[in-house]
């Protein structure tokens, strides 16, 4: 992690003296008549949403550089989006082709493209749909399965190491955060027009 950049964000919250998750978790006087104390100021809402977009922004940048490496560790053919998509799969069991691009809100052609990519290198394997044999069904080969689980294996520890000096109610509410911005994010949707 960058410390000079996340102090530079923490003090670009900072404002009289408060230290930022004061701020942010309601320690903040109230700046103007009729505010309660604990409320956040405008300006410092306003502060957190740009930090929060710049975060963001970074984390999507990395994680996309850091999915295309996972992939590459399950086979250095595969791209970037290939270990998400094994994971769904790892995670589904077998599932619809059409299902998999609506999951990652792709379409048929792209997930189809990085199926077929799969399934030459041996880790998926499709199969028509007893139910209906104009379908499509995937799922993790044996060697498939084993080489994201290695992977996965390896991200964890990553994810184990970096994060191992956190304090466990830190690392708790991160996780927690984490999870109801998603929510946040999937409730919005794809082809909402909005940008995240």
């Amino acid at each position: 992690m960058d410390t000079d950049r996340a102090s530079a964000s923490v003090a670009g919250l900072a404002s009289d003296g408060l230290h930022v998750n004061e701020q942010l978790t309601g320690g903040l006087p109230a700046d103007e008549p009729g505010e309660r104390p604990g409320e956040m100021s405008v300006e410092a809402a306003e502060l957190a949403f740009r930090a929060v977009e710049r975060e963001v922004a970074l984390m999507f940048r990395r994680g996309r550089a850091r999915a295309a490496e996972m992939s590459r560790l399950v086979h250095p053919r595969l791209e970037g989006v290939a270990y998400s998509m094994m994971g769904h799969l790892y995670e589904a069991g077998q599932v619809r082709v059409t299902d998999v691009g609506a999951y990652f809100g792709v379409g048929k052609a792209t997930v189809s493209r990085q199926i077929k990519t799969l399934e030459e290198l041996g880790l998926v394997a499709r199969e028509s749909d007893p139910l209906d044999g104009r379908v499509s069904l995937v799922s993790l080969t044996e060697d498939g399965a084993r080489r994201y689980r290695g992977a996965y294996d390896a991200r964890l520890a990553a994810f184990r190491q970096m994060l191992g000096t956190w304090e466990r109610a830190d690392l708790a509410q991160f996780a927690a955060l984490l999870a109801k911005f998603n929510d946040t994010v999937a409730a919005v949707g794809p082809g909402s027009g909005q940008p995240v």
